[in-house]
């Protein structure tokens, strides 16, 4: 029987670690397809529910109300807005226009509704000329609700410019509003292509596209089938040899 060479069962070694996080990267691969559809359908299904007024939201779990669609009609406090800053849009420099809205039925008192009204081209991707920004002073709109992100460390606030955050972090932008604020967000919904770069545009809802993750467990199945094979390969060519070198002698 013949031997394999040191160097042939170091390459096997290799191989056959290579392979197996080359499945589990496989494996993590489709798992992350399986959230994605799950989180899909989740978004589909209660986007898809007749809208609701915005004082129906009241006292209810925001994790269930994420991704319902809502009407709003309500007095838009321009001198409070804000930015979310350093955003793109096409390939462009853009912020976000966050706008706290008070709803005319009266329904939620003092709190504020924060309105992702869209995006805007900026230059520097923080400041914005915020007359031409405006729209009318009562504002109706059909959106989805969006949840606050989680907390992350580090300044929220942009030193460089007043009136920008580097993220959305509740208790900073009531901070910053004087008010508070409603915890979820509203993501306007109307015409996503921009046809006035002074004039915001509407940010298009979530993709329910399935992403690239069934093709990268694709690709890495074959990595470890590749290494697994190569290995066969080294050690098939290294038997052959030491055969015939004993036949040779």
């Amino acid at each position: 029987m013949n031997r394999l060479s040191l160097r042939t069962i170091l390459f096997g070694v290799f191989a056959v670690v290579a392979a197996g996080v080359c499945v589990r990267l496989g494996i993590w691969q489709l798992d992350r397809l399986k959230q994605r559809r799950n989180l899909n359908a989740l978004v589909l299904e209660r986007s898809s529910r007749a809208a609701v007024a915005i004082s129906d939201l009241q006292g209810q779990d925001t994790s269930a109300i994420h991704w319902r669609h809502v009407t709003i009609r309500g007095v838009a406090d321009y001198g409070a807005e804000l930015v979310h800053a350093t955003r793109s849009q096409a390939g462009s420099p853009a912020v976000h226009l966050l706008t706290p809205v008070r709803p005319l039925d009266g329904a939620w008192g003092d709190t504020a509704i924060l309105l992702l009204r869209g995006y805007l081209y900026s230059p520097d991707g923080r400041t914005v000329d915020w007359a031409k920004a405006r729209e009318a002073d009562t504002l109706s709109f059909d959106a989805l609700v969006t949840e606050f992100p989680p907390v992350r460390e580090g300044m929220v606030r942009m030193p460089s410019a007043a009136r920008a955050v580097r993220f959305l972090d509740r208790d900073t932008l009531q901070t910053m509003m004087h008010r508070p604020l409603a915890p979820f967000i509203l993501l306007a919904l109307g015409d996503t292509v921009s046809r006035d770069i002074t004039k915001p545009t509407r940010i298009p809802p979530p993709s329910l596209s399935e992403g690239s993750h069934q093709s990268y467990a694709y690709q890495w199945f074959a990595f470890a089938t590749v290494a697994l094979v190569g290995f066969v390969a080294v050690a098939r060519t290294d038997a052959e040899r030491a055969e015939q070198k004993r036949l040779g002698h």
